[in-house]
């Protein structure tokens, strides 16, 4: 499953079948694992505490919908305190290049896969190198494991990750 395509989805309780918010971002750790979700809210200033829900908290994530137990599931977090984020902010993941230690860039992230099966644990990145580029060559995929590291502007990866690298094959309907 791909993130970017939880952006938006309704939130609810599965005690009331009350909606609750809409999914607005995603926090991640350093070693690619997903913390909680963001709901979408009005912030009245920067230092305002963000509502969000920890991924324990989160009983399904569907297609159409993401369901939590109840709204105690929900927390109020402020945003020094987050790590990553795919979206939004100082530290989001999207955009960010991915770089080589002698200095070559492999692309772009655009979307993060996660497997629902194995929990919170972030399992690929999706990559562009270009509008051009996508168009002739396709988007390409990556896997994630320890060797690629999040830093402040870039995720450093091993010279020789570029055979790794895999097209992504889509199907007509996407």
């Amino acid at each position: 499953m791909k993130l970017l395509e939880m952006i938006g989805l309704p939130i609810y309780e599965v005690e009331t079948g009350r909606r609750v918010g809409k999914v607005q971002d995603f926090y991640l750790t350093p070693d690619w694992r997903m913390v909680g979700i963001e709901l979408e809210g009005k912030k009245w200033f920067a230092t305002s505490p963000i509502r969000m829900v920890p991924w324990q908290e989160i009983t399904a994530c569907g297609e159409d919908a993401v369901m939590i137990a109840n709204k105690q599931a929900i927390q109020k977090k402020n945003a020094v305190d987050i790590q990553y984020t795919l979206l939004c902010g100082d530290r989001r993941i999207r955009d960010l290049p991915l770089l080589t230690p002698d200095g070559n860039q492999l692309g772009r992230v655009v979307d993060v896969y996660i497997d629902q099966k194995l929990g919170n644990t972030i399992i690929g990145l999706e990559i562009t190198d270009g509008f051009i580029s996508d168009l002739i060559e396709g988007r390409k995929w990556l896997r994630v494991s320890d060797v690629l590291q999040i830093g402040q502007d870039a995720i450093m990866v091993p010279v020789d990750i570029e055979q790794r690298l895999e097209k992504i094959i889509t199907s007509v309907n996407g």
